[in-house]
């Protein structure tokens, strides 16, 4: 049976922000933790997040690094503890969201935060006990805002996923004008992030047709408005579009993603220098060529389907326009560009078998189908 549930209040315009005061007593939160990073205060983009609270007592952790670490959890916790905050507004791309989420868990939950990872069988001990959450993105990507679930890389080195409704921002604020000072390069990773996630959700063979209309829209309008966007910051209806492109590939991510984020979540954790959306615009091409040959994908034709929202012509390839777009952003294209090695493989190719979004691939992929993905990435 498919499990359908949107639970998320989202507030989504330019000026969004000003919403802020208005939803943290909504929330019941008065005294919040900000978690975000050195790079969104430097970018001046902290500043009218905290002129919105209108004097709200908080405090502020800046120290999330580009693939939140559960070091940066600890750090920020302490913080919480120790400013007796009683809730969390995350203002930031992805990785800022996601420390937050960490720590809504481990200001609340006892032990490592390796306990309630997924593939530890952990979720079920995330409970309602989580500190509160308010989610405002300043990138269009991860849609982490919107979404249950977080990646953090744990004290081993996995970079590991946690899920539970209890981590389900209480409300997504989501502001485009906060979004229109990031640089051309973060704006196109970014960006192909979104669209890598609306394209995974609809390859995923799980029943879920909300999921699937809702995803499509996401990559008809990241498709259509990402190289407007990185062309122009400036660009205000383009702008709007990528946030909302975001917001819809992580609405669908309950139908589940695929081998693009087992690989790019694996490698990640080996090097977490390397950019999230960057290796999901990389993996994709490999990915989508792979996943043709599906029972699920080709019954529902859903690779014409992904064509048509593209605005591609009929018979176009997907997977070869997607490396194109890459190309066209001045994005890297292929792995060995980004530094990546093939010593790393062994150890990728069995963490990806281990990711939690292995399993929901349309087609499972053995150790040897990830070799060659990796091949056809470098």
């Amino acid at each position: 049976m498919a499990l359908i549930q949107y639970l998320t209040q989202i507030e989504f315009d330019y000026g969004a922000v000003q919403q802020l005061p208005a939803q943290c007593q909504r929330v019941g939160i008065t005294r919040p933790l900000i978690v975000t990073d050195a790079g969104v205060r430097a970018a001046g983009v902290l500043q009218p997040v905290i002129d919105a609270l209108q004097g709200l007592p908080h405090a502020v952790f800046d120290g999330t690094p580009p693939n939140p670490t559960e070091a940066a959890v600890r750090a920020a916790t302490e913080i919480y503890q120790r400013e007796r905050c009683d809730g969390l507004i995350a203002v930031g791309g992805g990785s800022a969201i996601d420390c937050a989420k960490g720590v809504a868990i481990a200001a609340t939950h006892p032990g490592p935060l390796k306990t309630y990872a997924t593939i530890e069988g952990g979720s079920p001990k995330i409970t309602e006990a989580a500190a509160p959450l308010i989610a405002v993105p300043t990138t269009a990507g991860t849609g982490s805002e919107v979404a249950r679930g977080a990646i953090v890389i744990v004290d081993d080195g996995r970079k590991l996923g946690f899920h539970s409704w209890s981590l389900m921002p209480r409300a997504a604020i989501c502001d485009p004008a906060l979004t229109l000072g990031l640089p051309p390069m973060l704006t196109a990773a970014t960006g192909m992030d979104a669209i890598a996630h609306c394209m995974e959700v609809f390859m995923a063979p799980a029943f879920n047709p909300v999921a699937d209309g809702i995803a499509l829209e996401g990559l008809r309008r990241g498709w259509a408005h990402i190289e407007r966007a990185t062309k122009d910051g400036s660009d205000r209806e383009a702008r709007l579009n990528m946030m909302a492109a975001s917001m819809h590939g992580a609405l669908g991510f309950q139908k589940g993603l695929g081998a693009v984020h087992s690989l790019s979540h694996s490698l990640g954790g080996a090097n977490p220098r390397l950019h999230h959306g960057t290796l999901n615009a990389v993996f994709l091409p490999a990915v989508i060529r792979f996943n043709a040959g599906a029972e699920s994908i080709q019954k529902e034709d859903r690779l014409a389907r992904m064509a048509q929202a593209m605005g591609l012509p009929a018979g176009s390839d997907v997977a070869d326009a997607v490396h194109d777009m890459t190309a066209r952003l001045g994005l890297s294209t292929g792995l060995a560009a980004m530094g990546v090695t093939e010593d790393l493989w062994a150890g990728v190719i069995e963490h990806a078998q281990l990711d939690h979004c292995h399993k929901t691939n349309p087609r499972i992929a053995s150790a040897d189908d990830y070799r060659q993905m990796l091949a056809e990435s470098m």
